[in-house]
């Protein structure tokens, strides 16, 4: 995948410093072999980032006690001077040199420059302490965003813990521990109780209880049967079991998972994109101030001083430093952005938390989202001249051909399928069913929209039957029809509830049997249900909302309905670890099938949203404030330094604030 630089600082380079930061958190964390690293070697490595402003705030503390509270007399001259060098180089010289590279780049007014420049004058006029002060506390600033980086992205840190450098492999019934990314697909993994499974794979013993909590979010175990797909990350919680692998190290749905995570960073907020357009014109009007501050009195105060107005000069420079903005902002999304993943929800960009904020109606789709989609089937109501063993075996061969959750429960009802059925000229006919020839005559099954559709005459009325029902004719004759049954999951009520709660409209859309349709959406309260839709009829209920004005979040499976994710604002999937494509398709993705978690994008969006803007007012009223003061000569290099760092660290701070937050 090709890099994608983010510009969140000063047009260019600092912006790819911050992203370079959180690329390092992560690669902090595991070696390049996969170990991780122990505890001791993570507070060695925050120790090594502080040790130069811990060393320049020693030699500062020091100076200044020399110049205010020891009384001597060797303190003076060049000593002195050499002496608060010394203090402003471990802190100062990587600013200065990173002044110098963003202009050998080509960005000329980066936040280096301003600080490089602001301190360095202070030390042109003798004001020592202030300028290694202004450094130091900036450093300091620094160090707290890229801490507070590894904060928000401390969840993806879990993910990346989930997936064990080896696995246990069964060679000619023989145990073989390998490296987990030299597993092959196709090979049987033998997992212990409490092991992590290293790949995805298919579970071949009878059953076994995992843990899903790293990736789900969920605590309770999750009980697999033979045959089930299991992830990478699950833990194994009983007896041994076997695991084929079906996926390549490489290509697991937790690696799918933790990529899209971290490009999310590339999909970037308005208001993002805003304050990088505003910082690469704000920074050269700010200097171009600075200049006119000190020149321009020269023609109009009778007494002016140069050290004075150029001290001014220097206060605003430093107080107009935008960092407070810049770093504040995209952390505050970066913030959202792991608050969702750690409750199994899956933003791929800071846009969609904005989006998220402001949706006024969820439409959603019936089976997998609101309801379990796990269907069984209830009764088989067949014409008597027919052979009801034999027409179910040619039902269940066609189903086969399908994904399903009707074709499930029917190859689950009954059973294996019979390889003497030649299908031929299978067709699935989108919103109907399939259609083919058996023995040379034409079987369908689907909806009582597809008996229409090929004039099959029927003697029943579909409307009058809750259930839905998957009807089947053979030789251009109506067979019967099988009633299935699927149950409302258990916290779709609970949706619903806080949807309304929030003043959000919810609609149903499905293609299911419009019956069923309308007593799902009154049992649970949702507004506005519609059934019985083919795809380019939910796009068109989806575009009446969108021309109500209305900014709409579409919930469904991401595959089948990706015309609607494509046309609403945002798209939703539920069941992001079973389907590939859905975490191509949809712009959030709920792991773990829950529909209560759409309330909780929704209110992590609508947080992140008033975060980022309280750092907006905050760092643009105290800048306001102390730049009026400082170009007025009543506002010092201190004053200075607090409307910088100090409102930046506030910032940053309430940013991250996000992350203690329950929803």
């Amino acid at each position: 995948m090709e890099h994608q630089h983010i510009y969140d600082k000063q047009g260019k380079q600092i912006c790819c410093s911050l992203e370079e930061k959180i690329n390092q958190s992560m690669e902090h964390h595991s070696d390049d072999d996969g170990h991780d690293h122990d505890h001791s070697s993570k507070e060695k490595s925050t120790f090594q980032m502080f040790l130069p402003a811990i060393i320049s705030f020693v030699l500062l503390m020091v100076a200044i006690g020399l110049d205010n509270y020891f009384t001597q007399s060797w303190f003076t001259g060049w000593l002195r001077i050499a002496w608060y060098i010394l203090a402003y180089i471990p802190v100062g010289i990587p600013v200065v040199k990173e002044a110098f590279e963003s202009i050998r780049k080509g960005d000329v007014f980066s936040e280096f420059l301003l600080m490089s420049i602001a301190t360095i004058g202070a030390f042109a006029i003798a004001e020592f302490p202030e300028g290694v002060a202004v450094m130091l506390f900036y450093a300091i600033g620094e160090i707290f965003q890229t801490l507070a980086v590894q904060r928000a992205k401390a969840n993806i840190k879990t993910l990346l813990d989930q997936r064990p450098d080896e696995v246990t492999i069964l060679e000619n019934n023989v145990a073989k521990t390998i490296k987990a990314s030299l597993a092959k697909i196709g090979d049987i993994i033998q997992l212990k109780a409490g092991e992590k499974l290293g790949l995805d794979g298919e579970l071949l013993s009878d059953s076994a209880s995992f843990n899903t909590a790293a990736l789900t979010g969920e605590s309770k175990p999750d009980t697999k049967t033979k045959g089930e797909a299991v992830l990478a990350g699950m833990i194994n919680l009983n007896s041994v079991c076997q695991v084929k692998v079906t996926t390549a190290y490489s290509d697991s749905k937790l690696s799918k998972i933790l990529e899209m995570v971290q490009d999310a960073t590339a999909k970037k907020a308005p208001t993002e994109l805003f304050i990088r357009k505003f910082a690469k014109i704000y920074t050269p009007i700010v200097v171009l101030f600075a200049i006119l501050i000190c020149v321009v009195p020269m023609f109009f105060v009778a007494n002016y001083q140069f050290n004075d107005w150029l001290y001014r000069a220097l206060i605003f420079l430093v107080i107009s430093c935008p960092c407070a903005l810049v770093i504040s902002i995209p952390l505050g999304y970066f913030g959202g952005i792991g608050a969702a993943s750690k409750n199994g929800i899956l933003f791929k960009g800071s846009n969609f938390l904005d989006v998220m904020a402001t949706v006024q109606n969820v439409v959603m789709d019936k089976t997998g989202t609101m309801t379990e989609g796990v269907f069984k089937v209830q009764e088989v109501v067949f014409d008597s001249d027919f052979n009801e063993d034999e027409i179910l075996q040619m039902v269940n061969a066609l189903e086969s051909q399908s994904t399903h959750p009707v074709a499930t429960a029917i190859h689950q009802f009954v059973g294996n399928v019979d390889p003497t059925i030649v299908l031929q000229n299978v067709e699935e006919i989108s919103g109907h069913g399939l259609k083919a020839n058996v023995n040379g005559k034409e079987l369908l099954v689907g909806n009582f929209k597809l008996m229409d559709k090929f004039s099959i005459s029927y003697d029943i009325d579909p409307s009058s039957i809750v259930y839905t029902l998957i009807a089947v004719a053979y030789d251009k004759k109506f067979v019967g029809y099988l009633t299935i049954a699927d149950s409302i999951k258990e916290d779709a009520q609970i949706t619903i509830d806080k949807l309304k709660a929030l003043g959000i409209k919810t609609t149903m859309l499905s293609g299911d049997k419009n019956t069923v349709v309308q007593f799902v959406a009154q049992k649970l309260g949702i507004t506005n249900a519609f059934g019985d839709l083919l795809p380019e009829d939910k796009v068109n209920k989806v575009k009446e909302i969108i021309t109500k004005k209305e900014t709409v979040a579409f919930v469904g499976d991401g595959v089948n309905d990706a015309p609607v994710v494509a046309l609403s604002n945002v798209g939703i999937a539920m069941g992001g670890l079973g389907s590939d494509a859905t975490i191509e398709t949809a712009d959030v993705v709920i792991q773990d099938d829950k529909p209560s978690k759409i309330p909780i994008a929704i209110n992590i969006g609508k947080q992140t949203k008033k975060i980022v803007w309280q750092n907006i007012i905050l760092a643009f009223s105290v800048k306001a404030i102390v730049l009026v003061l400082g170009a007025g000569g009543l506002a010092t290099m201190w004053e200075a330094v607090f409307a910088d760092v100090g409102v930046a660290l506030l910032a940053i701070l309430n940013s991250v604030r996000i992350q203690r937050m329950k929803f």
